[in-house]
């Protein structure tokens, strides 16, 4: 009988440490994970990155994806689903179409309508692109990327073109000429339609093209995972979606560490294999990318000057969609929407900013301004934060004149080297804690960074931004804010699948449109890079950003007129 009641006890013992260990399993696989969290999956380490195995294995599930999950109000969606049709691009007519039928630029050629005329200032000047394939034979369909200038080297003057797509293979680019003597067109490819179709799959499917790590850290151990804005299913992941914005970023959890040990944010890295073999070749170098189209006749018209101009009458209403919104000569760019005064001493900047705060809130592209104003104005001195180099955050002090300038980089995601987790900030956050005043002066651009990820992304990330600035006005309507437009650069084949001219040119558009008729102030940084005669570049060289501060800064001190 005893050794009956000694199997009990030993089966109760048994089954109650068999109680500890599945309550203790199921604890640490419930910390920090969300309701559509699946434990169990596979893990592979690369370079110490935890990457998901979703795609092989057995349990999948929805991914974490917060661009699909916001909730709108009707006013919200309704001008997303319009956003979304201003920028929806056209498509051949056919799925798949061959290279040998895809737009080739060297047997592409433009016209100029009526290149005999009398033009004087102020015309316009029209021409017609005739784009064809590899055959020679005539494209019956659109959806090519142009970019267009026109230009007189001699003058270091520049402006930009309107391109209309007739959808038939033709194009009409439409130029106001505004300046006298030769001026010569130049129409460039960026990409091919076909090239764009495989951008349009890529930013829908692969958001994941570039992706994003952070370090977690507990005493001498540490640990690294990916993190993005969507991440395969199938892991647990830490959910880092902000407080306050709402905006999602996801991290997968550290093994042994808990989310709350997050030490840093870093880019990850670009994936590879993204494309077939087909697919690759839309995208060559001395082919299809970024190629010049020549004419078939004249490339230049002789413009006469204006017999009278009465520059009080010029319009100067403020429209971030008037087209061409500047230009340059001699190599300075004269907005057609605001007077701009040339900053070229040093102590013209200081009499315009002194007793204020300058916010410059962004990426690299506006951190451009920091570098050149703390290395042009001499009182202007850069204090030592401990910051990482190129990442920031970055101040300036002038005690002298009681200046400060600040800047700090965007929240994720942002594909800079290592930030510290407590440097990762929102710039709507970062608006709601500026008091603001005739002494506060703001600018802002994103964009560059949102360029792998669908349009609603960036679209979330503009509200916030945008309600942040209406609040901030509505509080202190005095606050000076300016908002630095996206610009072009560089293209090869690996970079246009990540940051091609085209994304930038459609986040650019939402941008425009969703702060149209805000009291804010554009620096049109697009045409600056595409009017200059400067080769492209993702940082323009510093005569263009001379001209992007001097726009700046004739915002923050108008002319009196």
């Amino acid at each position: 009988m005893w050794r009956d009641s000694f199997r009990l006890q030993l089966f109760c013992l048994l089954m109650a440490v068999l109680a500890v260990v599945v309550l203790v399993h199921n604890f640490f696989q419930l910390e920090n994970l969300d309701d559509d969290t699946v434990s169990g999956s596979s893990w592979i380490t690369e370079n110490n990155v935890q990457h998901s195995l979703s795609q092989t294995a057995k349990t999948t599930r929805k991914p974490y994806c917060g661009y699909t999950q916001q909730t709108l109000s009707k006013r919200e969606q309704a001008e997303q689903e319009s956003l979304l049709a201003a920028i929806e691009w056209p498509k051949p007519p056919d799925g798949k179409i061959a290279f040998e039928q895809s737009t080739d630029p060297t047997h592409s050629d433009f016209v100029i309508v009526k290149p005999s005329r009398f033009f004087k200032v102020g015309d316009q000047l029209e021409i017609l692109v005739r784009m064809k394939d590899f055959q020679g034979k005539p494209k019956q369909y659109g959806g090519d990327y142009l970019q267009a200038r026109i230009h007189s080297p001699g003058l270091k003057a520049g402006a930009a073109g309107r391109i209309v797509d007739c959808q038939n293979g033709l194009y009409k680019v439409f130029f106001t000429l505004l300046w006298p003597g030769e001026v010569k067109v130049s129409v460039s490819l960026v990409h091919p339609s076909e090239a764009i179709q495989v951008l349009l799959r890529l930013r829908e499917e692969r958001p994941d093209r570039v992706y994003f790590k952070s370090s977690f850290k507990s005493g001498r151990y540490s640990e690294t995972t990916e993190c993005n804005v969507c991440l395969p299913g199938g892991l647990p992941v830490c959910n880092f979606t902000d407080l306050y914005t709402g905006e999602p970023w996801f991290c997968y959890k550290p093994r042994k560490l808990s989310c709350a040990s997050r030490i840093s944010h870093a880019k990850g890295g670009y994936l590879k294999g993204l494309l077939t073999q087909e697919e690759s070749l839309f995208f060559q170098s001395d082919v299809n990318i970024k190629r010049p189209i020549l004419s078939s006749g004249p490339d230049s018209v002789i413009v006469k000057p204006k017999a009278f101009t009465d520059s009080s009458s010029m319009d100067r209403a403020e429209d971030p969609t008037v087209s061409p919104s500047g230009y340059y000569y001699e190599d300075q760019w004269r907005s057609r929407t605001h007077w701009i005064h040339n900053f070229n001493k040093s102590d013209d900047i200081t009499e315009c900013l002194q007793g204020k705060v300058i916010h410059l809130f962004g990426d690299s592209t506006i951190r451009q301004w920091f570098e050149y104003l703390t290395a042009f104005v001499p009182d202007l001195v850069e204090f030592d934060l401990g910051s990482p180099k190129n990442v920031g955050p970055f101040m300036s002090v002038d005690l002298k004149h009681n200046i400060l300038l600040k800047f700090r980089c965007h929240g994720p995601p942002i594909r800079f080297s290592t930030v510290f987790s407590s440097e990762l900030r929102y710039i709507a956050n970062e608006l709601n804690s500026i008091v603001g005043g005739r002494n506060t002066v703001i600018a802002i651009t994103i964009w560059s960074h949102f360029s792998t990820f669908p349009v609603q992304v960036y679209m979330r990330r503009l509200r916030n931004i945008r309600r942040a600035v209406l609040q901030l006005l509505d509080r202190s309507p005095k606050t000076a804010i300016v908002i630095r437009t996206a610009n072009v650069q560089e293209l090869g084949p690996e970079v246009s699948l990540f940051n091609s001219d085209w994304y930038s040119f459609q986040l650019d558009s939402v941008m425009r449109k969703m702060f149209s008729g805000i009291a804010v102030h554009f620096v049109d940084a697009w045409e600056m890079s595409v009017a200059h005669y400067s080769p492209h570049n993702l940082h323009p060289n510093e005569i263009i950003v001379k001209n992007q501060i001097d726009a700046f800064l004739s915002y923050v001190c108008p002319l009196q007129t």
